[in-house]
């Protein structure tokens, strides 16, 4: 149950419609529900904003179809990354109304959250140095879009054809937050750092050759970045950049809608 929902449940007792003991009845599934290979954490959005999120990566076929089942079931929607054509085709089957993005390696099952159309909700960007950083940079923008933000895709504007970047300023400068995602050098997070005024979060890619380290390189060149106002999350890891992300907008738009 989500912050939306919690509100509809106490505003029914509020008004007599619910007794306090249907409440409490619908709100404990929430604490957690424990099989024999997992522990699920259905109070967590309500802790931290964000729902728990299935990493299938290491996981069986069938515990990812079991957790999914029990997330549906509980709160009627579900997010999985690193997910395997393999494994995600068992699970779109099992579940119909599930969407597999290939590129991202992401199944969504369930609508986005609903949020009134508003200028003061920013969006945010979601960058990237060159074509083989989308990957990452989807991972991002549809955890971003599952999460209820909105996303503006600026791709393969790397600093090789720096132009390509600044046709695009407009866009960055009105952004609430921008994830730069950049394999090779990484050189992307400190440039964008250096032209906006919003948080940047760097996420380095695994992409570039062999000097590269599988992506060290970029991490450690971002991570050394002189623009301030850049954050750096591990390689690859498109989703923890759009969690950090969201956070920050919503902060914003707390404060922009008071």
């Amino acid at each position: 149950m989500d912050d939306k929902g919690l509100n509809k449940l106490l505003e029914a007792v509020q008004r007599g419609d619910v007794s306090i003991a249907q409440a409490l009845a619908q709100m404990r599934p929430d604490l957690g529900q424990e099989m024999s290979f997992a522990n699920l954490d259905h109070n967590r959005a309500l802790r931290t904003g964000v729902p728990e999120v299935v990493f299938c990566q290491g996981k069986t076929t069938q515990q990812v179809v079991d957790i999914i089942g029990r997330m549906l079931q509980n709160e009627g929607r579900a997010l999985a990354t690193r997910v395997s054509p393999e494994m995600a085709a068992t699970v779109c089957q099992t579940f119909p109304a599930a969407r597999y993005h290939d590129l991202a390696r992401i199944i969504t099952v369930g609508s986005r959250p609903v949020r009134d159309a508003s200028p003061e909700m920013p969006y945010v960007v979601v960058a990237t140095g060159g074509t083989s950083d989308i990957p990452v940079a989807e991972e991002a923008a549809l955890t971003l879009e599952f999460l209820g933000d909105v996303v503006r895709r600026v791709y393969d504007v790397g600093v090789a054809g720096i132009h390509r970047l600044l046709s695009k300023r407009d866009v960055l400068r009105e952004a609430g937050v921008i994830v730069a995602v950049a394999g090779m050098e990484g050189a992307l997070a400190s440039v964008i750092g250096g032209l906006v005024d919003c948080p940047v979060v760097a996420v380095p890619t695994s992409v570039g050759y062999g000097a590269s380290f599988g992506g060290l390189a970029a991490l450690l060149a971002m991570l050394n970045s002189c623009a301030p106002g850049v954050a750096v999350v591990n390689i690859d890891n498109g989703f923890g950049a759009a969690v950090h992300a969201h956070k920050i907008v919503q902060h914003i738009y707390a404060e922009r809608s008071g």
